[in-house]
């Protein structure tokens, strides 16, 4: 399973939601909590060119947020990429 990183805050209910589906997938992945540390704002703001959260990368692919991971999912293009290392 490719590394999952997820900007995100943990007052945020689009990233809660997030997280449920990558949980529901069986997806282990990593939150950068942006409030804990501002550092990561700019970080993902340069990653991206957004400055809202969530901002989901699957390995080197940037997802987009949690409307972007719903979408990809009814797609069928969550699974592939979950699979691929």
């Amino acid at each position: 399973m490719p590394d999952i990183v997820m900007y995100a805050s943990e007052s945020c209910p689009y990233c809660r939601r997030a997280r449920a589906l990558l949980d529901r997938k069986g997806a282990a992945y990593t939150v950068l909590d942006v409030n804990r540390d501002p550092r990561l704002w700019p970080e993902m703001s340069g990653r991206t060119g957004r400055d809202t959260v969530p901002q989901i990368f699957i390995g080197d692919q940037h997802i987009g947020g949690c409307d972007d991971l719903f979408a990809l999912d009814q797609r069928g293009g969550l699974e592939p990429l979950l699979k691929n290392p």
